[in-house]
């Protein structure tokens, strides 16, 4: 892997990873497979069709959808035209998303009409929008919205992204809001590069993992732990919108997984399927977890049931880019399931 510096953005990042990559497969997303090189053909006629809707370096444009390949299509996009991503969580309601949009000022959003039984533009219309300027429904309306970007060079995206330094904004990510509303948190590329360079490092992501995604993509988990870090190591993602145990087994085993990150709860709900004994997990080599306490014994079970050869645990929080300290893969169970590891390069806890 290369220095965060000479990557310079997320967006170049991903530049870089289909001159890398070329034909590998870089997202899988059910029937659709696309390769590293046709990721970064897409993400750029979507940068063109942002800025053709006037989406200028700095502006916000918030994503709030499940996991599919539109996303990270999308994400790539909108940062490849300067925009800074502000993505909302799938669960939330009309007002706390409208809650966010205005803080934001976001002037696009991609989304979609319907989610686990929410419709997210009925929810809206009872709203106040000032600043958003237009609403790009997925899949319905995605293809004409990228249409429209034909009027724009391909040497503007260039321009675009060449000009995006390490301490350009890349996102902002709303915190949970225990103590009050939600708190935009501003990150540059710079800064997730840096960290995510060092989180694929120690989890030991290589180019070749196939890295099931269940984490959401609106959350650091699958943003930039998920998306950031697969264009990082040359790994292949393989979206799930929502963890169901039964799709999530036959996904290991049609698309040969070898990476899940998750809660303790997914690795459980794995393990206390009935079929369990008659999935092929023959493939799978790292899981990454955190978000709750894990018992010894579950890890313990992980390695020795489900076959992961590495399991870590660590501890992140969105102030700070999204991770802080890690477990090692050479560390005991006990210090797995018992601490949240030491802190990444470059990282100091206090």
């Amino acid at each position: 892997m290369r220095g965060d510096l000479e990557w310079r953005s997320i967006p170049n990042l991903a530049r870089w990873a289909a001159a890398r990559y070329g034909d590998a497969e870089g997202v899988v997303d059910g029937a659709t497979r696309i390769t590293f090189e046709d990721l970064w053909a897409r993400s750029a006629a979507a940068a063109r069709a942002f800025i053709a809707a006037g989406v200028e370096p700095g502006d916000r444009v918030a994503i709030w959808a499940p996991n599919r390949w539109e996303w990270v299509v999308a994400l790539l996009g909108l940062q490849s035209a300067g925009a800074v991503l502000v993505p909302l969580n799938t669960r939330s309601k009309g007002a706390e998303a409208a809650y966010i949009l205005n803080a934001s000022r976001a002037k696009v959003l991609v989304t979609v009409d319907g989610f686990l039984g929410s419709s997210y533009l009925e929810m809206l219309r009872a709203e106040e929008l000032p600043h958003l300027e237009r609403t790009v429904v997925l899949p319905d309306s995605w293809d004409d919205f990228v249409a429209t970007g034909a009027s724009v060079e391909p040497s503007e995206v260039d321009a675009c992204v060449d000009a995006l330094t390490p301490d350009a904004l890349a996102d902002m990510m709303f915190t949970s809001g225990t103590t009050g509303r939600p708190k935009g948190v501003l990150t540059t590329h710079g800064q997730t590069l840096r960290a995510f360079q060092s989180w694929a490092s120690v989890t030991g992501l290589r180019a070749g993992d196939r890295y099931l995604l269940v984490n959401p993509m609106f959350h650091t988990f699958g943003y930039k732990a998920g998306i950031v870090a697969a264009l990082l190591a040359g790994a292949t993602l393989v979206a799930l919108p929502v963890f169901d145990v039964d799709d999530a087994l036959a996904a290991i085993a049609r698309e040969r997984i070898s990476m899940i990150p998750g809660p303790p709860t997914l690795y459980q709900s794995l393990l206390n399927h009935p079929k369990l004994g008659d999935a092929d997990l023959s493939t799978l080599r790292l899981a990454v977890t955190g978000a709750a306490a894990i018992p010894v014994d579950l890890v313990r079970r992980m390695r020795d049931e489900l076959g992961f050869e590495t399991v870590i645990t660590g501890y992140g929080l969105t102030e700070v880019t999204g991770v802080a300290t890690m477990c090692r893969y050479d560390d005991d169970l006990e210090t797995i399931a018992c601490t949240s590891g030491r802190a990444i390069p470059d990282v100091e806890v206090r």
